[in-house]
């Protein structure tokens, strides 16, 4: 199993990530990785993020925005 992130726009089109995408074992090393480096997506321009396990969608879209993650 390979968890990814999808990095969008406010709109939900989809945008190149600011930092390299990567592929994690588990949920948990997912989340950490974006708790680690959401600042710099967003001020790269991703605005939202959605979570998938392969092509399952697990959640999102999340907002990156520091007013929604506070």
């Amino acid at each position: 199993m390979a968890w990814t992130w999808r990095f969008e726009k406010s709109d939900g089109t989809r945008t190149a990530p600011a930092v390299d995408q990567e592929e994690f074992t588990t949920q948990g090393d997912a989340e950490s990785w974006l708790g680690e480096n959401w600042k710099d997506l967003l001020d790269a321009g991703v605005d939202q993020v959605t979570l998938f396990e392969d092509a399952t969608e697990i959640y999102g879209p999340m907002s990156l925005s520091e007013a929604d993650a506070g």
